[in-house]
């Protein structure tokens, strides 16, 4: 029997148990950091099956690692498998089917033991809506020196995409500090801190003329004052800028505190700022990856179309840089919803999706096992990789 037939027989024997988790989890929708649930539920399944399984990784307690290695060594791969919910709207962007399509590609590659040498990783990443554990993952090494990181993303509209590009994030916290004063009696006294967060945002509005495309700066007022009587002595809030490259990234760094210092200064104000949480890079797309992802996608039967315009971010970004990543987006409906929305969330509890869950799982595991028995398609998998991150940086 083929590798091929292999893992398409144990989807198939398996798929009714992970299309009933990923309802479970659909069901018991649980925010970032907090998805123990979910992390119980997928871990326990690699325990089951054989795979050494860590939980409470990376500094996430909900975070697990579980791994197979074969009785000789070779390369190192990764699943990736997502599962946390937004707030107060669910699974609005599918990670409850994410992390079932992980893990059942996984157990079917155990499946074909006697057929590779190397190791596979099953990594669950939670907090993917937040603090994104994928960031410190790669920045602790986890996928140093692995030929593939591998997960799939749920999408809609009837075609399925190779790849998912993104935009790179920083997000601040930011503090304008003034002097409280009573706003009839002795305004003259103060010193608004709300006025000087005010202008900042009005000196970001002011630039944006000049803005490329592909840079966004969004901000929300966390914390505006006490009484509208009182001129506000500290405003706190949380401004969130994305553009396609880490490198635009730092040079809008530089226009956004511009605008925060001037605000402060013309106001007779003082602004601090630290970062909510690491930066979330852009994607490193690794052409051979996603044309095999196409010619796989075919082969399952389905459409596909080109990848589309980064116009979100994600912790994967930061995984690409540290090794060939790919995330391809799995069309779970015919009707077109984007992504966090009430539509999205309710489609992937569908039949479609349900089918969508073995399509994905299938797709994933046959990537990765090419990856680990075809030495001259990994090797130029890497050499893609390499190319495609200098382009990113400028080094090696």
């Amino acid at each position: 029997m083929s590798a091929r037939d292999v893992i398409i027989n144990y989807v198939d024997r398996q798929d009714p148990i992970y299309r009933q988790i990923a309802l479970d989890i659909h069901a018991r929708p649980e925010v970032s950091n907090y998805e123990f649930f979910a992390c119980e539920t997928l871990s326990e399944q690699m325990k089951k099956e054989g795979f050494d399984v860590k939980v409470d990784v990376a500094g996430h307690r909900t975070g697990f690692t579980a791994v197979y290695k074969s009785a000789k060594p070779g390369p190192v791969l990764c699943f990736l498998a997502e599962f946390d919910a937004l707030n107060g709207i669910g699974h609005a962007c599918g990670h409850n089917a994410h992390g079932s399509m992980a893990v059942l590609a996984a157990l079917a590659m155990a499946e074909l033991r006697d057929r590779f040498q190397g190791t596979v990783y099953v990594f669950g990443t939670p907090a993917e809506e937040a603090n994104g554990a994928k960031l410190g993952m790669s920045a602790g090494g986890a996928f140093d020196d692995l030929s593939l990181a591998i997960m799939i993303h749920t999408w809609s509209g009837g075609k399925s995409i190779a790849d998912m590009d993104l935009l790179s994030m920083r997000q601040y916290v930011m503090e304008f500090r003034g002097k409280e004063a009573h706003a009839v009696a002795g305004p003259w006294e103060g010193h608004s801190a709300l006025a000087a967060a005010r202008k900042f945002l009005d000196l970001v509005d002011a630039r944006r003329e000049c803005f490329t495309p592909d840079i966004f700066v969004n901000s929300v007022i966390t914390n505006g004052g006490a009484q509208p009587n009182i001129l506000p002595g500290l405003v706190e809030l949380r401004c969130e800028f994305r553009t396609g490259s880490m490198s635009g990234l730092e040079k809008l760094d530089e226009i956004v505190l511009k605008c925060a210092n001037a605000a402060a200064m013309a106001l007779d104000c003082e602004v601090s700022w630290k970062k909510a949480f690491e930066d979330f890079a852009d994607m490193v797309r690794v052409p051979e990856l996603e044309q095999e992802a196409v010619r796989v996608l075919h082969a399952l039967g389905q459409a596909t179309a080109e990848v589309q315009r980064a116009s979100g971010s994600s912790d994967i970004g930061n995984t690409s840089y540290r090794c060939p990543s790919i995330q391809p987006m799995l069309s779970i409906c015919d009707t077109f919803h984007a992504l966090h929305t009430p539509e999205h969330r309710d489609s992937t509890i569908e039949p479609k999706a349900h089918e969508a869950i073995a399509v994905g799982a299938r797709l994933i595991a046959s990537m990765v096992f090419r990856t680990l028995t075809d030495e001259t398609f990994r090797e130029s998998v890497y050499r893609s990789f390499l190319e495609q991150r200098k382009r990113k940086t400028g080094v090696n």
